[in-house]
């Protein structure tokens, strides 16, 4: 027996075997270790690869909207989706594996799409407080990191009476949070990047924060995958370590439903 039913705004096929009277039931599905895991060391092209297999069904209207290099999207076929690529300030004008052109100019926290318009949002924006400082002089990503301030940050400091520090961050994520989940198709899902840090010498869990904003937004976090970096990391000085050194980041899955679900427990007095 065949029967459909609607999950998130998904349909799925469900298939029913009623057993004879006094026969065994027998489970459905084959025995395999070929699966998509929740963590891994690896590259970010390579689990973006999985996480896409896993979430983002083929013909998606997906809009990377902090494009930077493109990194994400060396290992995905051509023609499985349709792209929107844009950054706020673009290092390239083309995608040169999809041959998409990318958007300059585009804010992540004002996008130029009509609301519910998209399947998939992917979201990557600076997550270090070291390039969201007021003082340009100040700018982390200089040096060994100029890299990847190059590839994450345009480089700008944040104007007077703006969130400062860690806060900064975390206001860009949400007001980013925000506008996602506009464009988005109910049931459409929003990818995010990000990385727990120690600011001011604090603790501060960023996949926590976003999580519990995101889903007071109506938001269902369906999925989190967590990218060990290769290779060791090091500190060129440093007198008393106080914290571990972080060395994996996150990508967070999130989906828009109707149904608000919530993986936060709020304890009551």
């Amino acid at each position: 027996m065949n029967r459909q039913s609607e999950l998130f705004g998904q349909t799925e096929l469900v298939t029913t075997t009623i057993p004879k009277s006094g026969s065994k039931r027998i489970q459905g599905g084959k025995s395999s270790s070929d699966l998509i895991l929740s963590a891994a060391t690896t590259g970010n092209a390579e689990m973006f690869a999985e996480i896409a297999e896993l979430h983002l069904p083929g013909g998606s209207k997906i809009a990377d909207v902090t494009y930077g290099k493109g990194v994400f999207w060396q290992r995905i076929p051509v023609q499985k989706y349709q792209l929107f690529f844009s950054d706020i300030e673009a290092k390239n004008t083309r995608d040169l594996v999809h041959q998409i052109e990318i958007q300059n100019g585009v804010d992540c926290r004002d996008l130029p799409y009509q609301t519910g318009s998209l399947d998939a949002i992917i979201l990557d924006p600076p997550y270090m407080e070291g390039l969201y400082r007021r003082d340009v002089e100040q700018l982390a990503g200089g040096g060994s990191h100029a890299a990847f301030r190059r590839s994450y940050s345009s480089g700008q400091a944040q104007t007077q009476g703006e969130p400062k520090w860690h806060e900064a961050v975390i206001d860009m994520y949400i007001k980013a949070g925000r506008e996602a989940n506009r464009v988005l198709k109910m049931g459409g899902m929003l990818i995010v990047k990000c990385q727990d840090e120690v600011s001011a010498n604090k603790q501060r869990l960023t996949h926590v924060e976003i999580i519990s904003a995101y889903e007071s937004m109506g938001l269902y976090s369906k999925d989190l995958f967590v990218l060990v970096r290769p290779n060791r990391p090091s500190i060129s000085r440093l007198k008393t370590q106080v914290h571990a050194r972080k060395n994996h980041s996150y990508f967070l899955v999130f989906q828009k439903v109707k149904t608000k679900i919530s993986s936060i427990v709020h304890l009551q007095p």
